[in-house]
């Protein structure tokens, strides 16, 4: 099962798209995809609510605009150089363990809406990423029952300011943070629709111009090692999302380095979670 939410900014109903790819209106069932939905086995008991409510549902037509595909969640934490040939990319070193950091749930947008570059920015950087998220509440989790936490996959664009992040004192989050840097979709799969999480190509081109294309082959760690890490530090809930990790090829890591200007046009994807397409503003009062 494929679940989006669909509208304008601040008023998105939840949805289903179905495997011919139409979308519904699944408003009826009573829910939106927040974390008691995700934690009251919601995605099962949706699907059984479609068997014979599906008909009935509302078609929601191609042009409306797509929303993330969850309400907000308590937090998301994302892994840093997590593919081995990223953090050569970057001249560091393969963590002996998960690097963790948090990103503002305020800076979450819809697939393809605007990305704004943050007032003053020169060094707003794109970061392909699979994306996890939690149906369950996690912690102390081991890695063996680690996946049975796992509500759905997602598509997550990690844009990162490098000058916040790296040369500003502090910690990592004020480059992740800022408004519109995490655009997340067009839907979220469901476990039973993606065959193999550690082997998803992902890609992301600048303007048309192939930049990141890789596979989740080349995780340091896999997703069950990430969820048991992370969850002997924090309580991970329902609906909560873990981002993990962005291939080579951003910005960074090119000489001379490359970052984003107003107009430029970023598009991504993951095998099995579509694509999503930003197009890079100026920050305006």
């Amino acid at each position: 099962m494929k679940l989006i939410r669909f509208g304008a900014i601040g008023e998105e109903r939840p949805g289903v798209q179905l495997e011919n790819g139409t979308r519904i209106d699944v408003t009826a069932f009573g829910e939106d995809f927040t974390e008691a939905f995700f934690g009251g086995d919601g995605p099962a008991r949706l699907k059984t609510w479609l068997s014979s409510n599906a008909a009935g549902c509302p078609v929601v037509p191609g042009t409306t605009r797509l929303g993330a595909p969850l309400c907000r969640p308590s937090k998301i934490v994302c892994i840093g150089l997590n593919y081995a040939k990223h953090a050569k990319e970057a001249g560091m070193e393969i963590p002996k363990e998960p690097l963790l950091f948090f990103k503002a749930t305020s800076a979450i947008i819809g697939p393809n809406d605007d990305v704004v570059i943050p007032k003053g920015s020169t060094k707003t950087d794109w970061e392909v990423e699979l994306a996890i998220v939690i149906g369950k509440k996690a912690s102390y989790v081991s890695k063996e029952n680690a996946m049975g936490h796992v509500a759905g996959y997602v598509l997550h664009n990690d844009y990162s300011e490098r000058e916040y992040q790296i040369e500003r004192s502090g910690q990592w989050v004020k480059g992740k943070s800022c408004d519109t840097f995490a655009p997340l979709g067009p839907f979220i799969a469901t476990p039973d629709e993606i065959e193999d999480p550690h082997d998803l190509n992902l890609w992301l081109k600048v303007n048309g111009e192939t930049l990141q294309h890789s596979n989740t082959s080349d995780f340091v760690f896999d997703i069950p090692t990430a969820i048991s890490y992370i969850s002997s530090f924090m309580t991970l809930l329902p609906g909560d999302v873990i981002s993990t990790g962005t291939p080579f090829g951003v910005g960074l890591g090119f000489d001379p380095p490359r970052f984003l200007r107003a107009g430029d046009v970023v598009e991504l994807g993951v095998d099995g979670l579509g694509s999503s397409k930003q197009k890079a503003r100026a920050y305006s009062e």
